[in-house]
């Protein structure tokens, strides 16, 4: 048995437009069907895919800003694999967004490091044949 591919991933930001504004306009995800459930949301699609969930406030919730771990642990990073890494490059730049590039040395990918609105961090990943020779900081080994 093998994972196939990314589903999904939740997230019950403190700010649910702000970040669905970075998932959709930084990323490029869309916002897509999501079933009528009875709190606010957001299905964001990449490739086709509902692959970010967005849960806003439910009645019962506790101010954002004060939320603790959940019984699911804390989220690390979230991967996604890429292409277009010149074009990311300059929306990262015309928006100011602080990000880490690193190029893995024996496969030559590029790696972005950022962080969504929540402090998610996301990677992103480009193939190696869209690495320049100037491009990132290699790691690893």
């Amino acid at each position: 048995m093998g994972l196939n591919a990314l589903n999904h991933y939740t997230i019950r930001p403190a700010d649910l437009e702000t970040t669905k504004d970075f998932y959709v306009d930084v990323l490029g995800l869309e916002i897509g069907y999501r079933p009528p459930l009875n709190f606010p949301g957001y299905w964001l699609y990449c490739g086709g895919e509902p692959t970010v969930h967005l849960i806003g406030p439910r009645d019962d919730d506790m101010h954002p800003k004060d939320r603790k771990a959940a019984p699911t642990g804390l989220l690390d990073h979230i991967a996604f694999s890429c292409t277009g890494l010149k074009d990311m490059r300059a929306n990262l730049a015309r928006r100011d967004i602080k990000h880490e590039e690193r190029v893995i040395p024996r496969d030559r990918q590029t790696q972005i490091f950022l962080y969504d609105p929540d402090g998610v961090a996301v990677e992103l990943n480009y193939p190696p044949e869209e690495t320049t020779a100037t491009g990132g900081q290699g790691y690893g080994a």
